[in-house]
């Protein structure tokens, strides 16, 4: 299997708001960069799709480690919360239904195919590749925001 780094994303503008995600994948000395925005979406659903784009991208199943400063998305499957939803028809242990289901189930198909390490890093703390997902994310943000204006 191809060992493969991917740096993930997400921004908004508001929450709700306009928002961007991006990915950046290494393989070797290649990298890729992915990135979209959405008019009117949460921080959270632009960090969950920034994984679910950059895990889409792969073309043959790889082992992969995924690095993000979302504590969410890295807790849900470093905690196992996700299995925990998936048993309980996504429902959270305070009976309220799972946000973004749509995104977490395409992670848990993706990260069924693939082989997938999810790794923190801290946000702002002078990490080259989450700092540059930070600005693309932002930017794809406020591109849109600047598209939209009346």
């Amino acid at each position: 299997m191809k060992d493969v780094q991917l740096y993930t994303d997400g921004s908004c503008l508001g929450n709700p708001g306009p928002g961007g995600w991006a990915a950046i994948l290494v393989y070797g000395k290649r990298e890729r960069e992915l990135v979209g925005a959405d008019p009117s979406t949460t921080n959270n659903r632009m960090e969950l799709l920034a994984a679910v784009e950059g895990l889409k991208a792969l073309k043959e199943p790889c082992q992969v480690t995924l690095y993000s400063d979302s504590q969410y998305m890295i807790k849900a499957f470093t905690e196992r919360w996700i299995d925990k939803w998936e048993r309980t028809g996504w429902v959270t242990s305070n009976k309220e239904p799972v946000k973004n289901v749509d995104l977490w189930q395409s992670l848990r198909a993706l990260t069924d195919k693939h082989q997938v390490k999810f790794i923190h890093v801290y946000g702002h703390s002078g990490h080259d590749y989450n700092e540059r997902c930070d600005k693309l994310a932002r930017n794809a943000a406020l591109a849109l925001q600047e598209k939209t204006k009346v």
